[in-house]
């Protein structure tokens, strides 16, 4: 969430940050409800001290032996009058706080304006795009001559836009998952975490998953309302929910591998063909929480751990700064760093990486104790994927295929692989 001191000291500069992403904000109502919200409380303070002066009148007219019956039917209705402004107030509060639920956060002043991702602003690209003396297939067809990526049985087990690898491409997918691993725990820094695959309600708003976009979301039964995380940021973010952490724990990084989860809702008839746009895919998350100052050079870093895996992949991508339109309404700032898909002969989106600043860790009360201050203050979040193992694999299928049909494996994947150096050829 937003800091309330901003909407009530720089409404105007509020509104301007996020009509860059076309989003209206209706001020007049905000303004409205905040003063009922101020009025209320007065009258809350002024009933309070009626009824605590005339209590104490109660008590020193008994002592005198004075007849109290009009003062006790007075405290009486001071007493109904302040329940029922008491219920104003909260009310008022809960609309007050809806409306901040609501709100996206600020961006940063160096995002670009733009309504979507045409405006996008690619930062840099990496690598020579592949190129080939035959023409190249997707990873779709590609998985399917090799026998190893079965949609059919995925679909009769599961629906549409789920998958089933068998043999050395299934390998090649857990080698990519360890390969990330152990590049960011090993050389990046990051501790290693193993999180629950299922979140409650309160963790989904901390991230900022609910209640906005929970469509998106699979919801499970049980006790209360769980359901499966659609990223690894949801539990590794949450682990400082609630919490101040010493100054002297920063910065924290974290790196996890899960499944993830999503019912892509609005998303009919894009992206079908193939793995690309999955319901369940695996992902390696990584996670920076920090003291505010150092949040901007985090996300470079984090940009730049991300990025180390496509190169040691030799995978040409290139990274873009999303524009003020394209930006999740709970990031700052977002990278996404695009792989080169020759099936596609496009790049695409294998990795999202944004700065949140406090905008999470407003929602999950979640603060650091300032060493200067000795006061608790909102922490900086940052999250992305390092990589998403799905896209990873549709990569070096189509970026590493052959005439024949069969895929090298990279040499940064070889010593996962147990001597097996072409997928769907000899080892």
């Amino acid at each position: 969430m937003l800091d309330p001191r901003l909407l009530r000291n720089d409404l105007d500069a509020v509104a301007r940050n996020l009509a860059r992403r076309g989003f209206v904000f209706d001020r007049g109502g905000f303004l409205k409800l905040d003063a009922e919200r101020k009025r209320l409380q007065v009258e809350v303070e002024s009933l309070r001290q009626q009824r605590n002066t005339r209590s104490k009148a109660i008590g020193k007219a008994k002592a005198a032996g004075e007849d109290i019956e009009a003062l006790r039917k007075e405290v009486g209705a001071l007493g109904d009058k302040l329940t029922k402004v008491e219920d104003s107030l909260s009310s008022v509060g809960g609309m007050l706080d809806e409306v901040m639920r609501g709100l996206p956060n600020l961006l940063a002043d160096d995002v670009p304006d733009g309504a979507d991702d045409t405006a996008n602003v690619e930062v840099r690209r990496r690598g020579e795009l592949p190129e080939f003396d035959f023409e190249p297939k997707d990873h779709a067809d590609l998985g399917a001559a090799l026998g190893m990526l079965d949609l059919e049985s995925a679909t009769k087990l599961a629906g549409s836009r789920f998958a089933v690898l068998h043999g050395e491409l299934a390998r090649l997918h857990r080698a990519l998952i360890q390969f990330m691993l152990d590049v960011h725990t090993q050389e990046h820094g990051y501790a290693e975490a193993y999180v629950p695959y299922l979140a409650n309600e309160n963790a989904l708003f901390g991230t900022g998953q609910l209640p906005k976009f929970e469509e998106d979301l699979f919801a499970v039964g049980g006790d209360g309302r769980y359901f499966l995380i659609p990223t690894g940021e949801v539990p590794l973010t949450n682990l400082v929910r609630e919490s101040i952490v010493e100054a002297d724990r920063l910065p924290i990084k974290l790196a996890a591998h899960t499944p993830c989860f999503r019912s892509e809702a609005g998303s009919y008839g894009k992206d079908m063909r193939g793995m690309f746009r999955q319901h369940q895919f695996e992902k390696v998350e990584l996670v920076h929480i920090v003291r505010p100052e150092d949040s901007r050079a985090a996300h470079e870093e984090l940009t730049a751990n991300a990025e180390v895996i496509l190169k040691r992949l030799d995978l040409a991508y290139r990274v873009v700064t999303l524009c003020a339109g394209d930006t999740g309404a709970a990031a700052a700032k977002t990278y996404d760093i695009e792989v080169w898909l020759p099936g596609q002969n496009r790049y695409r989106e294998i990795s999202s990486c944004s700065n949140f600043e406090a905008y999470q860790a407003r929602r999950m009360r979640a603060r650091w104790r300032n060493s200067e201050t000795g006061r608790p203050e909102p922490l900086h979040t940052l999250n992305g994927s390092g990589v998403a193992a799905g896209r990873a694999l549709i990569a070096v299928i189509e970026n590493y295929q052959q005439a024949d049909g069969s895929v090298l494996v990279p040499d940064a994947l070889k010593p996962y692989m147990g001597g097996c150096e072409v997928v769907g050829g000899n080892t």
